[in-house]
């Protein structure tokens, strides 16, 4: 990927994860950035092509981490605690990658775009899926319904951790997962 191009993703991630996708406009994204708006308008047609790149980036980081937190994980009740434990230590900003914690940035986007048909919100609800189908690797002998309920505990723990400034958050849901688990 060009060099310019990868700036600009990254420099948009950061003003849309800290202040949201409708508060910053490309004009201080290329202010950040320092590149010029022709070179932009090289790369992205518009402000939502930026954002679906940003999407992308975030996409692509996010997922790996995620793998790689689960990667060791030899048991259900050892993938649900790596979940959980990664979620905790990603709300208490131990994780490099995914720094500054902001929320999810695929919930607040969608939730910007108030739009869950447009190619944003479709990417945002992909990426769901793709988390999903990653916690259905790791537990392939669970039944839709627990991946349903882990799920559901995992973007709550999210919310909350950001909303409620709840940073016990994930730790609270690791006991419901585990409990459900063993029933």
């Amino acid at each position: 990927m060009n060099d310019k191009k990868q700036q600009l993703i990254i420099t948009a991630l950061n003003l849309f994860n800290e202040r949201g996708i409708n508060s910053v406009g490309i004009n201080e994204v290329l202010a950040v950035s320092g590149i010029a708006k022709r070179t932009l308008y090289l790369h992205f047609s518009g402000k939502d092509e930026l954002i679906l790149a940003t999407l992308a980036w975030r996409d692509g980081i996010f997922l790996r981490w995620l793998a790689e937190r689960l990667s060791g994980a030899s048991s259900a009740e050892s993938v649900v605690s790596s979940l959980f434990q990664a979620l905790d230590d990603w709300f208490r900003n131990e994780v490099q990658e995914l720094r500054p914690f902001n929320g999810c940035f695929f919930i607040n986007t969608a939730a910007e775009m108030r739009s869950p048909a447009s190619p944003i919100g479709q990417y945002c609800h992909d990426h769901k899926m793709k988390v999903r189908e990653l916690l259905r690797q790791h537990l392939p002998d669970m039944d839709e319904e627990f991946i349903d309920l882990l799920c559901f505990l995992k973007e709550g723990a999210i919310v909350s951790a950001y909303v409620n400034q709840d940073k016990e958050a994930a730790k609270k849901c690791l006991s419901l997962a585990i409990k459900a688990l063993n029933h």
